[in-house]
């Protein structure tokens, strides 16, 4: 499974709808597209998700979910080099 950092850019004041709809409805997740963990910037502006998924077109299916209140960044993760020590 690959894993993602989903970051999202809220629109202008629609933090409290989001979290209106994120406890109303839930996240809208399609199958196959698994939450992990989130983080929202300091100043509410933001929110950086990391998601996992076989398929990134489960993205597609997800997104209007929330586009009328955020925009999406998607950065494909990998694993990071080992360090020397």
């Amino acid at each position: 499974m690959t894993r993602y950092m989903v970051i999202e850019t809220f629109k202008d004041g629609a933090l409290e709808a989001i979290y209106e709809r994120l406890h109303t409805k839930g996240r809208g997740l399609p199958e196959g597209l698994h939450f992990i963990e989130s983080w929202l910037a300091a100043d509410g502006s933001r929110c950086f998700q990391i998601m996992e998924t076989e398929d990134v077109a489960t993205f597609d299916r997800w997104m209007p979910y929330w586009a009328d209140l955020v925009t999406f960044e998607i950065v494909e993760l990998r694993e990071k080099p080992a360090a020397k020590p």
